[in-house]
């Protein structure tokens, strides 16, 4: 009797514990739902860094073409990529290799690759950026290659970075007997920090008296907050709206004065006005969003589907015992469509987006037949939205 009542009271605690963890989750999951259903209050604040960019001040795309040696036989096929052996001969030659006429190289661990990297604002000599090296042949991995030095150009033919290092190609594969086994991608890798910039891009950031900053969206309402933001913090006159998209700016002409001028409008807090009402819809993955400002007016629907279903049964004809003739295999084909009647459904107005969007659930639609639907209530004047193909 005392072993069990002892047994018993083991288990008491971690029944409790059990109940108390139970509740914890149900305490978790209201509270969850909560954060995600409760309405929410006025529009977080926006900085002026989130919404536009100084003129000037942006990257540049670099590009060259270089050679990936070292690699485990599975470099370009020089009969298929004869380029390759050509680049392979043109840089032994540079380097004082001079092959016997009528000698052909074919290589099995070498491929030729295009190299790109994104040359950041301000980027000084001696810096390090990353690059991407992809293969522009037939070369079936880039795993453990070594990149050789390859001058990075801009779009000006200048050359501004030298890339060279070891490859790291995040795919990993294996073939044997005809089977082949391959994981992410063995064509293209980066070299973290792989190029060295030889030569920086002036801005225009210290030209001039006035700097320009661009939106990165087109908005008058937008351009007049930021530049009431910007004449709030230093003055009237500092800045003024010029469109929707560009705001002219009064800056000191010293430049340690302008960098902090600059350091801090990019930090100043701005309320935004609603966005237009639009509805994205991507008629590859039958994606659909939209905004919060997208309407719905009162309107009918109904939708249903067609189907068009094709059986194909094999269908022998054999000539008589005897007879002249072959057999023949022929197929004999069945084409049936139905059509699935949609009831007439009553979509009431609606003023906010979770009205919309339990508007749209009652049709029972799936996404590919949303985007018809859409369209349609766009054409009757219901939807109070413009809609964008992607």
């Amino acid at each position: 009797m005392s072993s069990v009542l002892a047994r018993a009271h083991q288990r008491l605690p971690q029944r409790a514990l059990d109940a108390a963890a139970r509740a914890a989750v149900v305490l978790a999951a209201l509270a969850a739902s909560a954060a995600l259903w409760w309405p929410a209050g006025a529009h977080a604040a926006s900085r002026i860094k989130d919404l536009a960019a100084v003129q000037g001040v942006r990257p540049n795309q670099l590009v060259g073409y270089g050679l990936v040696v070292g690699l485990d036989g599975t470099g370009d096929q020089t009969t298929q990529s004869p380029f390759t052996a050509q680049s392979l001969g043109a840089m032994l030659q540079q380097m004082g290799v001079t092959l016997p006429s009528g000698v052909s190289l074919q290589p099995k661990n070498v491929a030729a690759v295009m190299v790109t990297a994104m040359l950041p604002p301000f980027a000084q000599p001696g810096q390090a950026i990353d690059v991407t090296v992809s293969s522009v042949g037939n070369a079936k991995s880039l795993r453990g290659g070594m990149l050789i030095a390859t001058p990075l150009k801009g779009a000006d033919g200048q050359v501004y970075a030298i890339a060279q290092g070891s490859l790291l190609v995040g795919g990993a594969g294996a073939s044997a007997g005809g089977s082949k086994v391959q994981i992410n991608h063995l064509s293209a890798g980066r070299i973290p920090q792989g190029a060295t910039v030889e030569r920086g891009v002036p801005t225009p950031l210290l030209a001039g008296d006035h700097l320009q900053l661009d939106l990165n969206a087109a908005d008058f309402a937008t351009a007049r907050a930021v530049a009431d933001a910007i004449n709030r913090a230093k003055g009237d006159g500092t800045a003024i709206a010029l469109d929707g998209r560009v705001v002219r700016v009064r800056a000191p002409a010293d430049p340690g004065a302008r960098v902090a001028f600059l350091a801090d409008i990019e930090n100043l807090p701005l309320e935004l006005a609603k966005p237009a009402a639009k509805v994205v819809l991507n008629a590859r993955t039958g994606s659909v969003v939209m905004n919060e400002t997208v309407t719905l007016g009162a309107c009918a629907v109904a939708h249903g589907s067609l189907a068009v279903t094709i059986s194909s049964t094999p269908v022998v004809s054999q000539p008589a015992p005897f007879g002249r003739g072959d057999t023949v295999v022929a197929e004999k084909a069945d084409v049936a469509i139905t059509q699935q009647g949609g009831a007439l459904v009553q979509m009431p107005e609606g003023a906010k987006l979770a009205d919309v969007v339990k508007a749209l659930n009652v049709l029972g639609a799936t996404p590919q037949d949303l985007l018809a639907i859409l369209q349609a209530m766009k054409a009757a004047g219901a939807l109070k939205a413009e809609i964008e193909v992607i």
